[in-house]
């Protein structure tokens, strides 16, 4: 084996190794993404879905307000039997 087969062996074998060693270290993390920066987008998404939250318990109170359950009821069954526009 001369020496140019060896350097070009070394050089394969190191970025082989370089591309396993930067695959382990991004494992389990999704685009290489650091724990605290996940657990910071997590809690980000808690706090935007209990927002949410808020906002259909204050939809319901407004299209309830002062009607009973019924009439809101036969409200959206009138709706529904109503053939739609889009449809043709």
């Amino acid at each position: 084996m001369s020496w140019a087969t060896a350097v070009v062996l070394i050089v394969l074998i190191s970025a082989v190794a370089g591309v396993m060693r930067s695959r382990n270290r991004n494992s389990g993390r999704p685009n290489g993404q650091s724990e605290t920066n996940a657990i910071a987008r997590d809690e980000e998404a808690q706090r935007e879905i209990e927002n949410l939250r808020e906002r259909v318990k204050v939809l319901e109170r407004i299209t309830v307000d002062g009607r009973e359950a019924r009439a809101i009821a036969d409200e959206i069954e009138s709706l529904r039997s109503k053939p739609d526009k889009q449809d043709g």
